[in-house]
């Protein structure tokens, strides 16, 4: 009885609670929300273009080196030129490492003949007429012998970085290809050059740091023949051009690789095209040691200014076959004279 009794009057005080509830619900105002304002009918009237997603130009990428023909792209004379013009002329070719010879031989022509198709014209035909070397690559040895391409140069210039992007470009072109890690001198060069390999997929022959060079290439040389690869890319170490004992033993690896079943068909110094006219210096030396056949020039896309190509071919008598415009693995590019004239000069 006594539990009915409570349970009633748990139900009753439920029920007045709801019922006060109410009443408070009825009793509040209703607060409405501001108006909002009218959407526009338009929200966008012009799309913005998409960005490009294609690689720099040629110009763009040398653009520390187009910056210093401005002075020369801004004079607009046609026929005889004046002093002070031709002044403008050979502040920025020196300033561009064309080098004195060449400086000298544009001024001269300039004065003879003035610019009667305008002074970018006229520099232009100069630049690429000292720009007419024959520029082959040889992939191909005698029958029976395995190509080698051997590549110098001193330490910093990105000889090993040279050697392992040109091993993807012959990946690409079909041929298989063995990396010799011939610096066997600088601590780590063969564990970069081992990188490369794993990136590219090239076979690769390395021994311990100390180790004769020499018989180094002449391993690979014997794997390559035996595996019936393409070709050999043989690093060297970076020597120093003042060390006598150093670029013998240069011309020592060089006899080696030259060797059956080796045949050397290109021997590539790579330079850096930011030293400027250092590089020239670099090159004399190395010149009768290792019968350089080709240039390949990094860095210039950086502050180089491009007119040391023109220098190197001029002075030296040696092509640039090969030039690095970037830090991607397709910015080593084939060297071609119209195109980086062009990208110098072109309005």
């Amino acid at each position: 009885m006594i539990i009915a009794i409570i349970v009633v009057a748990v139900v009753l005080v439920l029920g007045v609670g709801v019922v006060v509830v109410r009443r408070r619900r009825r009793g509040r105002v209703a607060i409405s929300s501001p108006p909002r304002a009218a959407m526009p009918t338009v929200l966008v009237t012009e799309l913005a273009a998409r960005p490009s997603l294609a690689a720099p130009s040629l110009a763009q990428r040398l653009g520390s080196s187009r910056s210093v023909f401005d002075r020369v792209r801004s004079l607009s004379s046609v026929g005889a030129l004046s002093d002070d013009q031709l002044a403008i002329v050979e502040e920025v070719l020196l300033r561009s490492d064309v080098g004195v010879v060449t400086t000298t031989m544009i001024l001269d022509d300039l004065r003879a003949n003035g610019a009667p198709d305008g002074i970018v014209s006229a520099v232009r035909a100069s630049l690429l007429e000292s720009l007419r070397a024959e520029r082959t690559v040889t992939t191909t040895a005698d029958s029976g012998r395995v190509p080698v391409w051997l590549f110098v140069g001193v330490n910093g210039v990105g000889k090993t970085t040279t050697i392992g992007k040109l091993a993807k470009r012959q990946i690409d072109a079909g041929r298989s290809v063995m990396l010799a890690a011939g610096d066997t001198f600088r601590a780590a060069a063969a564990d970069q050059l081992e990188q490369w390999a794993t990136r590219t997929g090239a076979d690769i022959v390395r021994a311990a740091e100390g180790a004769d060079p020499g018989s180094v290439v002449h391993d690979a040389l014997g794997r390559a023949a035996a595996r019936g690869v393409d070709i050999v890319l043989a690093d060297t170490a970076g020597r120093r051009s003042n060390s006598t004992n150093l670029l013998d033993e240069l011309s020592k690896v060089r006899r080696v690789a030259d060797r059956e079943p080796g045949q050397v068909v290109e021997t590539f110094m790579v330079l850096d095209a930011t030293t400027g006219q250092n590089a020239l210096s670099q090159a004399r030396e190395f010149l009768a040691a290792a019968d350089v056949t080709g240039i390949v020039l990094t860095k210039l896309d950086g502050t180089a200014r491009g007119g040391i190509v023109v220098a190197i071919e001029r002075d030296l008598g040696i092509p640039v076959k090969f030039v690095g415009v970037g830090e991607g693995v397709e910015d080593l590019i084939a060297f071609e004279p119209e195109a980086f004239v062009d990208s110098l000069l072109d309005a």
